[in-house]
């Protein structure tokens, strides 16, 4: 190569950066912070707190949602939304907000999850209201669908489904086998080519499977890894579990600025704690970008009801951020690292608390949570994925196998190189989706309030909520599931 093509090529990989992190600065930086914080309070507060009010009855709902007939089961679908959510951002990403927004960060953390358990309750269902049948008969919906069937716009679906298909199926799926051959490689020297095929021939078993697939897999491979990482973190509480009322006290005080900075120690300002935490928060959970709801909309729910699923996804949103990102910040916070003056950043920080608490052997327990949270985050990725790549060809297969070469090439490409702009396209891809998920949501939510009401209105009556959709004219011409003689009837529904 000429050494003008390669000034033109660092020149155009230097523009494209400029213009993308322009893009990431105006989305994540300012707009989507604050309407992602504005619509999960303005659901919170329709819904009259329900994440609060009927969590217990959340918790029924997903332990009969392992019993239906056919189909997906909600569990499934909680199990695969799980794998998608839970990933190095729930390590890594709570060590950055702890980095830069001090331990008030982890405040604001929790905040923003229960306002969005509000807001994954609300996209869930909807995507249960406007499901359909594929051509194997398998449920597919999601944002995509409720926004060509509920508002009759599908430039707006396809225009969701392509930012999603780029974010999630390929590049995200290409940052995740990054982080494994890239953690893999300097712990242990492994090949980061070979480490690469064996990915992808992983990848690939459970990809060419389809959604069934991924989602039987994800059923088995996230309550491993959840319970592993939960024990691990709850053994370094009960080591300090002197030390855990001051840590919780000092993440209350911190998140409002009455904690002063230690001697030699760095003090944090409350806007700080607030924009790491809530950025990390939302980046985690992913409650309003519109993601989850694809694979909310594959189960058979039970009860029969489009909201049920709805309580389903908000435990989703409870234990990504809530359980799973605080065991993370325990476990930080308890060691004392952070306070270290060698203490190192990102993952790293995570590592070095383990390290300290726990001693070397917690190299390899780090090796394997990556390896389960990553691994699990491509197969749930992709089934995102095809489920808009369906959307875009008429509900068909149509495309379908060549989708999953480029998923698995991607997956390649990731484990032996990094290009850190194409990272930050992925990036401005799901901001994109996300703000067209805001709008739907915004303009549908006063049919998936009146769904949730109906189901809540059941329950209190005494039954096990059965959705008639006869209640509801908007839905009367509507093609695709909750036909009376399409409902598929799941097991009892134990209360």
């Amino acid at each position: 190569m000429s050494v003008s093509n390669e000034t033109w090529l660092t020149a155009l990989n230097d523009g494209l950066s400029t213009v993308i992190g322009a893009i990431n600065g105006l989305l994540w930086g300012q707009l989507l912070v604050y309407l992602l914080v504005a619509v999960g309070v303005y659901f919170t507060l329709r819904l009259g707190f329900i994440q609060i009010r009927q969590f217990k009855h959340a918790i029924d709902v997903l332990k009969s949602g392992r019993d239906v007939d056919n189909g997906l089961s909600s569990y499934e679908v909680f199990c695969t939304s799980m794998a998608a959510r839970v990933g190095t951002g729930n390590m890594a990403g709570v060590a950055v907000a702890l980095a830069a927004g001090g331990p008030g960060a982890i405040f604001w953390m929790w905040l923003i999850a229960l306002f969005g358990m509000a807001t994954a309750f609300i996209e869930s269902t909807l995507a249960q209201i406007y499901k359909t049948k594929d051509v194997d008969g398998q449920y597919r919906g999601g944002p995509a669908y409720y926004m060509e069937k509920g508002l009759g716009q599908r430039w707006m679906g396809s225009l969701f489904s392509v930012f999603l298909i780029i974010a999630f199926g390929l590049v995200f799926n290409a940052v995740q086998a990054n982080t494994i051959t890239d953690a893999l490689s300097h712990s242990f020297g492994f090949d980061e080519t070979i480490m690469g095929v064996v990915i992808v021939a992983f990848s690939a078993f459970f990809i060419m499977g389809g959604l069934r697939k991924v989602a039987s897999a994800s059923a088995r491979i996230v309550p491993v890894m959840a319970i592993g990482y939960l024990a691990i973190a709850l053994l370094i509480v009960v080591m300090n579990i002197t030390e855990l009322p001051a840590v919780l006290a000092l993440i209350v005080k911190s998140a409002f600025g009455w904690q002063e900075a230690a001697a030699g120690g760095v003090a944090y300002t409350i806007a700080q704690a607030m924009q790491s935490g809530i950025a990390r928060g939302l980046f985690s959970n992913e409650a309003g970008m519109g993601s989850a709801a694809n694979v909310a909309a594959s189960a058979t729910p039970n009860p029969n009801h489009p909201a049920s699923q709805g309580f389903v996804q908000m435990l989703g949103v409870f234990v990504d951020t809530i359980v799973i990102c605080t065991a993370s910040a325990a476990m930080i916070m308890l060691s004392g690292v952070m306070d270290q003056p060698d203490a190192a950043t990102g993952i790293s920080l995570l590592q070095q608390a383990l390290t300290s608490e726990l001693g070397g052997w917690t190299t390899y327990f780090m090796a394997a949570a990556i390896i389960l949270f990553c691994f699990s985050s491509i197969i749930a990725n992709y089934s995102y994925a095809e489920t808009n790549v369906m959307f875009l060809n008429g509900n068909t297969k149509k495309g379908l196998l060549a989708f999953r070469l480029c998923v698995l090439g991607m997956v390649m490409f990731g484990s032996v190189a990094s290009l850190p702009v194409v990272w930050n396209l992925a990036d401005a891809s799901m901001g994109m989706m996300a703000l067209i998920n805001i709008v739907a949501l915004a303009l549908l939510s006063g049919l998936a309030i009146r769904v949730i009401k109906d189901y809540e209105t059941q329950l209190k009556q005494g039954q096990t909520p059965e959705f008639d959709r006869s209640k509801f004219p908007e839905l009367e011409e509507l093609d695709g599931a909750w036909h009376p003689e399409d409902n598929v009837e799941p097991a009892t529904f134990n209360k």
